[in-house]
């Protein structure tokens, strides 16, 4: 358990996201994983990941609604980097149960039913993974939505018991995610190339329109989300 003076010393002293991963793997390793979703950001961590260590662990939630393309880039990926990609998937009676009561597309009737899903799709599963690591890696931005905007790149999930967190790339904008991609000829979701910045599942995510917030298209009918499903902590209240 680290303190929270420790987690501020290292967010001080540990600024290149190779150098965080290090740090992590070496103190966390083998109970330390990456949760990915295999969006641009996701791409850029797990080629940061390979270049340190092969055998970190990388892992996905198939929320059973996923796109194809998301579906080709996971095993793009395996092929890249001849590694193995832990697949975990929602509870099945969980999914019956749900979709019995309230149907197939439940989230497109209010907020409630939205958060329902992406509790049972994505949520559970995350956290059952979660409860066996001391520590998880993800890809997410201070840019992306209000609630990241506070976020570092160590720091305490108190979500998830307390665990550490580690955000390699928090500080990157878009452009330099994309800067990163192309410069080291990385395969990537061609979902991007259509329009959309921010891939999650089929039904709940569209293409953005110019002008647009990057996560306009996620939950694209919720006018006044931030645009979360519940997998990272809240750091509005």
């Amino acid at each position: 358990m680290l303190t929270e003076l420790q987690i501020q010393k290292l967010n001080d002293e540990l600024k290149d996201p190779i150098e965080l991963i290090k740090w992590a793997n070496h103190e966390f390793s083998p109970k330390l994983a990456f949760a990915s979703s295999f969006g641009a950001e996701d791409v850029v961590v797990i080629d940061m990941l390979m270049q340190i260590d092969k055998n970190i662990r990388i892992f996905t939630l198939d929320t059973g609604r996923l796109n194809q393309e998301t579906y080709d880039v996971i095993d793009a990926i395996r092929n890249k980097y001849n590694i193995h990609i832990e697949v975990t998937f929602p509870d099945a009676h969980e999914v019956i149960e749900m979709t019995h009561k309230y149907g197939t597309n439940l989230f497109y009737k209010n907020k409630d039913n939205r958060k329902l899903c992406c509790g049972i799709r994505k949520v559970n599963p995350l956290n059952k993974i979660l409860s066996t690591l001391d520590c998880w890696v993800t890809g997410i931005r201070n840019d992306q939505t209000n609630n990241r905007n506070e976020s570092r790149a160590i720091e305490i999930d108190e979500q998830h018991n307390d665990m550490i967190k580690v955000n390699p790339i928090i500080t990157w904008n878009w452009k330099t995610t994309w800067n990163y991609i192309k410069s080291n000829n990385l395969v990537y979701n061609k979902l991007h190339d259509l329009g959309y910045p921010s891939i999650g599942c089929e039904p709940c995510t569209r293409a953005i329109k110019t002008g647009e917030n990057l996560r306009a298209g996620r939950w694209w009918w919720e006018k006044e989300s931030d645009k979360e499903c519940g997998l990272h902590m809240d750091h509005t209240k």
